[in-house]
């Protein structure tokens, strides 16, 4: 099967609800998966951010585009039933005051960021038995992306970023399922963002000035219930609220 066919495989998932079917698909390489998330974007609407994030500060970072359509401020409200896997990561997100293309460096990065905000993200999959289905196909699949859920931009000085100093608690319906200090592999924000702005550009999306970065998991990932009440806390950042 071909990247396209792939594509439309997960438009029509995202479409009919019913999950993709992935195991006649060969994915060779992450530029395939990359071109299928690249199709797939062009049929859901502009792009507001990105997800990105490495299993550890050595590995090759991937990511995702965020389009504005899943993009919300805290608190929100889903549908819990509507949605098949109800994942929730605590994440830092940038918020970029300034266009991010031409190869920046480090220090471009840092002083590009406007703001620092909490973040969840909402991990959903348009693939049938997910916990089975390979990399690359969930890297096709936007990252198994779902939405995005902001809280209000912090006062904090975003060159003080440091992922291994950040402390983040997440609560289902007031019970802390989950709380962590320096809990993303990724450990550096900025490599992260370094990357990720060539390779946007590299895809013909440049990081432009309003977008919200999202660095990855600080919490890992946990499932909620259909009608749970998430609340998210990073701490001296801030809190995100949604309900599904």
């Amino acid at each position: 099967m071909s990247v396209p066919d792939f594509a439309e495989r997960l438009l029509e998932a995202r479409r009919s609800g019913t999950p993709a079917s992935w195991r006649d698909i060969e994915l060779p390489d992450r530029t395939a998966a990359y071109a299928v998330q690249d199709i797939v974007a062009r049929q859901l609407g502009p792009v507001a951010g990105w997800k990105v994030g490495a299993a550890d500060p050595e590995a090759e970072p991937m990511g995702a585009p965020c389009p504005v359509i899943g993009i919300s401020s805290s608190p929100s409200a889903f549908d819990g039933a509507e949605w098949r896997m109800r994942g929730v990561e605590v994440e830092v997100g940038l918020r970029l005051g300034r266009d991010l293309v031409g190869a920046p460096s480090r220090s471009d990065c840092i002083r590009a960021v406007e703001a620092l905000l909490p973040v969840v993200e909402v991990v959903e999959t348009r693939l049938a038995n997910w916990s089975e289905s390979p990399a690359l196909a969930k890297l096709a699949d936007f990252q198994s992306h779902g939405a995005l859920i902001l809280g209000q931009p912090s006062a904090i000085d975003p060159a003080t970023l440091d992922l291994r100093d950040v402390r983040a608690e997440l609560a289902f319906d007031g019970q802390t399922v989950a709380s962590t200090r320096g809990g993303n592999p990724a450990s550096d924000a900025w490599r992260l963002l370094v990357w990720l702005a060539g390779h946007a550009e590299a895809r013909g999306r440049p990081l432009r000035a309003g977008d919200v970065i999202t660095t990855g998991s600080c919490t890992g990932l946990l499932f909620a219930a259909p009608a749970a009440r998430v609340s998210a806390q990073v701490l001296r950042l801030g809190e995100v609220v949604l309900h599904f």
